[in-house]
């Protein structure tokens, strides 16, 4: 099942040679028939489907009953969640879906002051947060202007065997417990196509290259669509006799805040029938042990994991029975994919790459099951979607010239949130720019630059003008761009600072240190302080990005 290409009045278009039907049905009814969630530290604490159901009903009673989310009609209230990954989890994303508000996360490594900007940005309603990050959340709501200890707008959510939710009061106690099994509320159904595709029920946030990040807008269509799309080419594989002893476990080592926590953890295994274990955060000594424990059989994960995997010596047999491997969220080297492959399951278990944003859901590109391409390229077009390969003039380049890709289809977001700027400027009608320049070679897509400038490290974006604006604000920083460079063995980008100040006032390690306590661990300036006297702008005041990265492989080849 590669892509075709034909050429049609809208222009060169490429597709996958077949097409999967998309259930119209809203995304609660389509995941019910599934299997469980389950505690990988104590996998005596789970969730069934019944239990699931009933919990989510509950949840979306009290989520109307205490905050009214949903009263005002679907897609008004966004609820926020700032949490480290445990197997309730996604009870309150169910309920979140259900009581028709939209459900919006925050990674668990964010600091107040930037936690703060995205509950402000969202308009949140209220700020669900787990054990370990509660005084960062309760904080972040002081901070947006919501009172004391959160205004009661701070929810704590249990972790145990008893689902919970308490509200953080004003004198920093926790109210009872709001979850109650006799006062249930259903979900409505909605079958409605052009209400499911208008709906709005996740709200996640992708950083922008020139401002803060954006609210990427998905709906029930979306979700559905990236779980059942993927989900047709298991079940079509399943049924063959390749796949007719395959069982479904994985185990949740991604962040929630991100489209391949929420797809790949919280959507796709149980649509799937399969079982995930959650952990709290990832490490990777428990990552190997549970893997090994739970005997899983399918992996999601990034190229850094992927790297650990294949130079840790401690990785022997921990992975013997993985059956499907798929990397995403970064480029995986051809050497480093073999590499990491062959401390997998075995011969038939090779890593196959996917490639996609959070405006796609996640994948827009799938490897077939069965299928093994070991060149490098991030998979054929996932099926009933559509791409365009254009230059700068917007104009279709030939067949097998690189340019942006653009695409449309099921799984393409419905813009950003309360920014009509950005949404016109990544929208053309039904396609969206994917900022990614990619060639299309036998059926197969390639990625081989990147147009937008975001920095990726460890699969999650870094956006160089928010760390710009952090620098600028200090008084001794004049000015200051942020690029990415590469780490020594070619796995990761870290950010770099380029800044004019004066050094007899600051050092690179006031820097360092004063963007450390600013900003997420993995937005620090891992790539060092370089000082200069002006920074490199083109006449209308656009730092001039490609500049720096000359100047940074210069820098490089003289160390070498």
């Amino acid at each position: 099942m590669l892509t075709i290409a034909e050429k049609t009045s809208d222009g060169i278009i490429y597709r996958a040679s077949k097409t999967y039907p998309v259930p119209e049905v809203d995304l609660l009814t389509l995941l019910f028939d599934t299997k469980i969630h389950l505690s990988a530290a104590n996998p005596s604490h789970y969730v069934t489907p019944s239990r699931a159901r009933s919990l989510t009903e509950a949840t979306t009673s009290a989520l109307r009953r205490y905050f009214n989310i949903g009263a005002n009609g679907a897609g008004q209230d966004i609820v926020s969640v700032i949490s480290t990954g445990h197997y309730l989890l996604p009870v309150l994303f169910y309920g979140v879906v259900g009581a028709e508000g939209v459900f919006s996360a925050a990674s668990a490594a964010s600091t107040a002051s930037e936690l703060s900007k995205q509950i402000q940005g969202a308009e949140s309603k209220i700020l669900c947060c787990s054990v370990a990050v509660k005084d960062v959340a309760i904080k972040a709501a002081e901070e947006a202007g919501w009172g004391k200890n959160g205004g009661g707008r701070v929810v704590l959510m249990g972790e145990e065997a008893q689902w919970t939710l308490q509200v953080v009061q004003g004198n920093g106690e926790l109210g009872p417990n709001l979850i109650d099994l006799n006062q249930r509320l259903a979900w409505k159904k909605v079958t409605d196509l052009e209400t499911l595709k208008n709906s709005l029920i996740v709200l996640i946030y992708s950083s922008g290259t020139t401002g803060l990040p954006k609210g990427v807008q998905l709906s029930h269509y979306n979700l559905v669509a990236e779980a059942t799309i993927p989900g047709g080419m298991m079940r079509d594989w399943l049924g063959s006799p390749a796949g007719s002893d395959f069982e479904y476990r994985t185990i949740a080592h991604l962040p929630v805040a991100h489209i391949a926590g929420i797809q790949g953890y919280l959507i796709n295994p149980f649509y799937g029938g399969g079982e995930v274990y959650w952990m709290p955060r990832f490490d990777f000594a428990q990552f190997l042990a549970y893997s090994q424990k739970y005997r899983v059989t399918i992996m999601f994960s990034v190229p850094p994991i992927y790297l650990l995997i294949a130079k840790t010596p401690q990785v022997t047999d921990q992975f013997k029975t993985l059956r499907i491997a798929i990397s995403g969220a970064a480029p995986l080297s051809k050497e480093l994919q073999h590499a990491a492959s062959a401390k997998l399951g075995g011969e038939d278990c090779f890593i196959s790459q996917t490639w996609g944003l959070s405006e796609t859901c996640g994948s827009t590109t799938v490897m077939p099951h069965g299928m093994k391409d070991d060149t490098g390229s991030v998979s054929p077009l996932m099926p009933n979607m559509l791409a365009r390969i254009i230059d700068d003039d917007g104009k279709d380049v030939e067949i097998g010239q690189p340019g942006e890709v653009i695409v449309k289809g099921p799984v393409v977001c419905n813009g950003y949130y309360k920014n009509k700027a950005a949404t016109a400027e990544a929208f053309n009608g039904e396609w969206f720019s994917t900022g990614d320049i990619a060639v299309f070679q036998d059926g197969l897509l390639y990625i081989v630059d990147r147009k937008k400038e975001l920095i990726k490290y460890k699969g999650l974006q870094v956006a160089p003008a928010e760390l710009e604006a952090v620098l600028i604000d200090h008084d001794d920083i004049l000015d200051a761009a942020v690029i990415g460079v590469d780490t020594e063995d070619g796995t990761n980008e870290v950010p770099r600072a380029y800044v004019v100040a004066d050094q007899k006032k600051i050092s690179g390690e006031q820097i360092i240190a004063y963007v450390k306590k600013n900003v997420a661990s993995h937005k620090q300036l891992r790539g060092g302080v370089v000082f200069m006297d002006a920074i490199p702008k083109s006449p209308s005041g656009k730092i001039l990005r490609k500049d720096l990265r000359v100047l940074a492989k210069r820098e490089k080849g003289a160390k070498l």
